[in-house]
């Protein structure tokens, strides 16, 4: 395919697809985004495969006075990430057809929304492909803004309403950090030319700048204190965008972190430090809130700040390498970075797409008027069980190999980092140790509550399983999982590629990495598929030998009562109580609920109600919020509703310009 063609199509197909699903009858609207999102996920991810496999494709658009040049130019940073892109999108579109049959009345929200999602696969991969600052900053507005609309897709609902806007300004002010760091660079270096950001590192400090990136940067990706819009937006949004959403648009903004990463001369060691310490922070901010979280969408929320966590300390460990110039350890840490960006997105958009279908079962996001739901709809548990597993780092699936590369990148720079960083690679690998096990607790919680059991409230309609446009996504996930898990070489060999095209000191990341680890990712694949064998090889035999004796059911003990009710099971809240009592100075719960005494012998009967506010939303956002409105209050007399002031104040202003211009001050 030439270039030319490539630029065509690169904007031409999402025009035509905006236009067919405008003018198309409804019933072949959904089906029409599928047709167009995969088209240009095709077309888009040649040049892609060719950015990771051999040289950038780069093409030239035009040059003009106010943006300079512009061109499109797709390299191996930008390829990993439009892959995954288009990946994440062909299967949100999918369950999509299937997830938003429910709202079939709603013809014109439903084109809009259809619309919508074409034009936020293509800005998305836009992003990846520009390399001018102006442009790059108007694909970014696309992205958000067609994101926002998406969001509230409910916008009669107040709640989804006030989530979107939330998040709306949340992206503007990230706007503007990354506006002002363009145009730092601008003024330093005439161009708003990516390279121009490494000229830039060349002859200036690094640190200012990078963080002026990094705040922009960072409220996508939603590191801590930014990431208040993540519990916001994700639960309020359909659950095929909030898979999206989780699984790629937060990492659009880890991917504009390692594209400047990538153009840094200096201060490595410094911001690798701050880096580090920032993301364990953040992941264990994330896991943290997840566990005591009972709104399950809102969970799985968390846990996506909690993996943005886990990427950044990916992204550290490899700065620091750099600092010190260790190859072993930029190769682990930007590996494992990498690697885990494409692990996340594929186990969160599973674990949102089986959050969605319960959802449309049950018509709750609260875990705690659910329970039971294996026999009803025991597919969707299967992956929501794969998913939480896999998000726990558990073999055989992905999510244990990104983690065991970060897990060795950390051991190894406690042994050959120096005295110096020592504390702060320790403090990662306990980090990293305590995000795993909340994350097994969490998801012991939410699968327990949710799935396991008896039914906590009456539901208004029977669940059941979902259509098999719903799950047939869910299964290619999981098969993709399952090949990271089983053939770990291959995509480690993909991704450590990638690194040695941006990282002079680390040219092959295969020869620079001991043969023993090594050796031990090739081994994950052979004990995973040897896990694998015996586990069905056991379920198989358990099956035939059943087949040959009767099987009788009957109620589980239970534990003493002779007639245990739903309300005598563990809730939601019981699994995390405890967690949340520990840490309440960090995790806020709000409750009404008088605390039985001691000297209470037959208490009396109580009501209780709770919920869990972000400590940076409550303590410090919203404070913030109330000054500013108590200080604006003091100007309300300006605006009083009488025109003869208004008048006035135009009089006014006029007199002012005309006294400047007498004087030369205009």
């Amino acid at each position: 395919m030439s270039n030319g063609l490539l630029l065509s199509l690169v904007f031409l197909l999402p025009a035509a697809g905006i236009l067919s699903i405008a003018f198309l009858p409804h019933s072949a609207k959904a089906k029409a985004n599928f047709v167009f999102v995969l088209l240009i996920a095709v077309i888009t991810s040649i040049p892609a495969v060719k950015g990771i496999t051999g040289s950038a494709v780069d093409i030239f658009i035009g040059n003009n006075a106010v943006f300079g040049n512009i061109s499109i130019h797709i390299d191996a940073l930008s390829s990993w990430f439009m892959l995954i892109i288009n990946l994440t999108c062909i299967n949100g579109a999918f369950y999509g057809i299937g997830y938003m049959k429910e709202y079939d009345e709603q013809k014109a929200n439903l084109s809009m929304h259809w619309v919508l999602f074409l034009l936020f696969q293509s800005s998305m991969l836009w992003v990846c492909m520009v390399q001018n600052g102006l442009a790059f900053l108007i694909v970014w507005e696309l992205m958000s803004i067609s994101s926002f609309l998406l969001v509230i897709f409910e916008h009669r609902n107040k709640t989804t309403l006030q989530a979107g806007l939330n998040y709306l300004v949340q992206m503007h002010i990230g706007v503007l950090f990354l506006s002002a760091s363009f145009i730092w660079v601008y003024l330093a270096e005439g161009s708003f030319e990516f390279s121009a950001i490494g000229k830039f590192f060349s002859a200036n400090p690094n640190l200012w700048l990078f963080f002026l990136f990094f705040t922009g940067f960072g409220i996508k990706a939603g590191f801590i204190p930014l990431h208040s819009w993540l519990p916001q937006a994700h639960p309020a949004a359909p659950s095929h965008i909030s898979g999206v959403m989780s699984g790629v648009i937060v990492k659009l903004g880890i991917y504009g972190i390692l594209r400047i990463v990538f153009f840094l001369k200096q201060d490595y060691t410094v911001i690798g430090e701050i880096i580090i310490a920032l993301s364990v922070l953040t992941g264990l901010y994330g896991i943290l809130n997840a566990a005591v979280h009972r709104d399950f969408k809102k969970m799985l929320a968390y846990c996506t700040i909690e993996n943005i966590g886990i990427i950044g300390i990916g992204i550290g460990i490899g700065l620091m390498g750099m600092g010190i110039g260790n190859s072993v350890l930029i190769i682990l840490g930007f590996t494992g970075a990498l690697l885990h960006v494409l692990n996340h997105s594929l186990f969160k958009s599973l674990l949102f797409f089986s959050a969605g279908s319960v959802y449309q079962q049950t018509h709750t996001r609260d875990m705690e008027k659910l329970g039971g739901l294996i026999h009803r709809m025991p597919q969707t548990a299967i992956f929501f069980l794969i998913g939480g597993m896999a998000i726990g780092g558990l073999p055989p699936f992905n999510g244990f190999v990104s983690e065991f590369l970060l897990y060795n990148a950390v051991l190894l720079g406690i042994k050959s980092i120096g005295i110096t960083y020592i504390t702060l690679m320790i403090f990662s690998l306990a980090g990293l140790a305590l995000i795993g096990g909340i994350s097994m607790l969490t998801f012991t919680k939410g699968f327990g509550t949710i799935f396991l059991g008896s039914p906590r409230t009456h539901l208004h309609q029977q669940p059941g399983e979902v259509t098999w446009l719903m799950r047939l996504p869910q299964y290619f996930i999981l098969t993709i999982m399952l090949s990271i898990g089983l053939f770990p070489q291959f995509y480690y060999s993909v991704v450590s590629e990638i690194v040695g095209k941006f990282i002079p000191v680390a040219p092959a990341g295969s020869s620079v990495v001991p043969g023993a680890l090594l050796t031990s990712i090739t081994s994950i694949g052979r004990f995973a598929l040897l896990f694998i064998v015996v586990f069905i090889g056991i379920y198989l035999l358990r099956n035939a030998l059943a087949r040959r004796r009767p099987v009788s059911t009957g109620l589980t003990w239970g534990c003493g009562y002779p007639a245990p009710t739903p309300r005598m099971q563990y809730t939601g809240k019981s699994f995390s109580k405890s967690l949340g009592k520990l840490l309440n100075f960090i995790i806020l719960e709000k409750n009404k609920y008088k605390e039985i005494t001691a000297s209470e012998i037959f208490p009396a009967e109580r009501t209780h109600s709770s919920h869990y506010n972000d400590f940076f939303a409550a303590k410090i956002f919203d404070g913030m919020v109330d000054k500013l409105l108590f200080f604006m209050n003091y100007f309300k007399f300006i605006q009083n509703g009488k025109i003869q002031l208004y008048i006035l104040y135009g009089a006014l202003f006029i007199l002012l310009i005309f006294i400047g211009t007498i004087f030369n001050f205009i």
